[in-house]
Parts: structure tokens; C-alpha cells; sequence
């Protein structure tokens, strides 16, 4: 029997998949429905288009905006 997953994320816009069925850790939310593992990493590598956590993003913005 085939295992489904669901695609996770936390407050860092970081992804990561997770057993259906299983209880969602805290800090982090479901997006979608369970699916097959590959559909799910499917999904993260089309979502997930920059590594780095959000809060070094908005870090990286807020130094690009200062600069002259």
C-alpha cells in the first residue's frame, strides 16, 4: 500500500513533506491534499523557488533598499 504525504511549510516559507495521517508538527500548516511522495516533491521543487528562510530575505531587501 502506497504511503501518502502532504506538503508542509513553516513561517520561513520553508517546505518540507509529511506522513497523511500523522499529526503536523508545530510551526508548520498543510497546503493541498495527500498525495503520492513524488507529487509532493514535485510540488515543493515548483513552489520552493528560493532556499534562503524568509526572514534572510527580508533582511537581504531591507540592506538593498538602504544602499544608495
Amino acid at each position: 500500500m502506497q504511503q501518502d504525504y502532504l506538503v508542509v511549510v513553516n513561517e520561513e516559507e520553508q517546505y518540507s513533506i509529511w506522513p497523511a495521517g500523522k499529526e503536523v508538527p508545530a510551526g508548520w500548516s498543510t497546503l493541498g491534499a495527500p498525495a503520492a511522495k513524488e507529487a509532493c516533491l514535485a510540488d515543493i521543487e515548483r513552489l520552493w523557488v528560493d532556499m534562503r528562510p524568509k526572514s534572510l530575505r527580508m533582511a537581504m531587501d531591507r540592506d538593498m533598499a538602504r544602499q544608495p
